[in-house]
């Protein structure tokens, strides 16, 4: 081979890698980790809010699910919304309101004011994942909405896995107030890059190329008026149903796991951060492999059945199984084991069952996933503040697992009912 062609090769290598389809994953890919270390910073600072606003594990739980009560109703209205004025303007909204909110927290001063930074959190976190679904329904091709699920989720579980170490080293130097103040400014500089270089319609983008547009499917914007709402929600309904039995148990990882090490096996808050950070990890590899295996099933047999509901029900059956241990024994090392491989199995259905509502409905993709991920913020309001009271009822860290034990075993029997391969179809049509 020649200079001149080694340089071409070179040359087309950078720009497959740099395509305007991969950068703007490549933002998805970033956002998700921003909004995700926002969302769970609170439960490694939490030891030390707690002690300062004077605090009960109760109105912890309280604190945490208040996040999820506007980001279960914005699942509804935001995705319509993302659907209507489209994802380059309303997540530039949806990331002022977090940072915003985000450096807000550091100046609480009690219970009543902390809850109500977290509602304003959950309001911008809330159009945030329909939106960017309905992003990549446009700048993904079908056959990797999978992959470009699990590995948007993927940077999801990064944020979780590194947040309580980065909040630990931050904690080091400054107060828990000033680490808000830290995070919340840093999201804000996300929203300046993704105005800039991300269009609604890939083909007005000036970097995208033929060979690009080639691999997508346009899908036209949905008015207001053209959403069949009900229609659209019976048909989702299910896939509701399934995303509420998983997000019971991740919104318990996410409040709880660093003080699920500090109080229950008394560790301090750097080893707490250190063990939840390896749990959490786990995730990050869960995401992306159940985005890989449900692609690669999708192109060897064609079947939505097979790539979809296979996967999220294995995911949901292995998550069970190693969560027994957790309540049966006490033992460190047997804990931190099988909580990384119990979030890891349980991290395998993101990538297929946020694929499902674009498999339906392509044209509303934004409100089908908006619609589904209602279940997962209606688990949020329960989840974290349910585990909280029983632990101060009882007394005991490990009871309240029992009851995401019993919900990963119902979710995997409605899992394996679910039908991706039924498309949506608009009446008369």
């Amino acid at each position: 081979m020649t200079t001149a062609q080694k340089s071409s090769t070179a040359t087309g290598a950078r720009q497959k890698w740099l395509s305007a389809p991969r950068v703007v994953l490549s933002l998805l890919c970033l956002l998700y980790l921003i909004l995700f270390v926002n969302r769970v910073a609170i439960s490694t600072a939490a030891p030390l809010m707690k002690r300062d606003l004077g605090l009960t594990n109760t109105q912890l739980g309280f604190a945490f699910s208040a996040f999820a009560i506007p980001y279960a109703l914005f699942q509804l209205v935001g995705g319509w919304i993302g659907d209507r004025l489209g994802p380059r303007v309303t997540l530039v909204l949806c990331c002022a309101v977090v940072g915003v909110s985000t450096v807000l927290t550091g100046t609480s001063g009690g219970f009543i004011s902390l809850f109500g930074l977290r509602l304003a959190l959950g309001f911008g976190e809330g159009a945030a994942f329909p939106t960017a679904t309905r992003a990549m329904s446009s700048w993904t091709s079908f056959d990797s909405w999978g992959f470009a699920q699990g590995i948007t989720h993927s940077f999801a579980r990064i944020g979780n896995a590194l947040t309580p170490p980065l909040m630990a080293a931050i904690l080091a130097f400054v107060t828990w107030r000033a680490s808000f103040a830290i995070l919340g400014a840093v999201s804000l500089l996300w929203l300046f890059a993704w105005a800039w270089y991300f269009r609604n319609d890939p083909g007005e983008h000036p970097a995208i190329t033929p060979g690009d547009l080639a691999t997508l499917t346009p899908h036209a914007s949905a008015s207001r008026s053209s959403v069949p709402w009900w229609r659209l929600a019976r048909r989702i309904l299910p896939v509701t149903v399934v995303d509420f039995c998983y997000g019971w148990t991740l919104w318990l990882f996410l409040s709880w796991i660093p003080g699920f090490f500090f109080e229950y096996y008394h560790l301090n808050l750097q080893a707490s951060a250190l063990f939840s950070a390896g749990v959490l990890f786990a995730g990050v590899i869960g995401d992306t492999v159940g985005g890989v295996i449900s692609d690669g099933l999708l192109r060897r047999t064609g079947s939505l059945m097979t790539a979809r509901r296979s996967v999220i029900v294995a995911g949901f059956l292995g998550a069970f199984v190693f969560l027994l241990p957790v309540v049966l024994v006490h033992n460190l090392t047997v804990a931190a084991l099988c909580l990384s491989l119990a979030f890891f199995f349980a991290e395998l259905i993101v990538a297929p069952i946020w694929s499902v509502p674009m498999d339906i409905a392509p044209r509303y993709a934004g409100t089908a996933s908006g619609m589904m991920n209602f279940g997962f913020g209606v688990a949020g309001l329960v989840s974290p503040s349910s585990f909280g009271y029983l632990v101060d009822r009882t007394g005991s860290w490990v009871a309240p697992f029992v009851g995401s034990i019993t919900l990963l075993l119902v979710g995997a029997v409605l899992a394996s009912r679910l039908q991706p391969d039924q498309r949506f179809l608009e009446e008369g049509k």
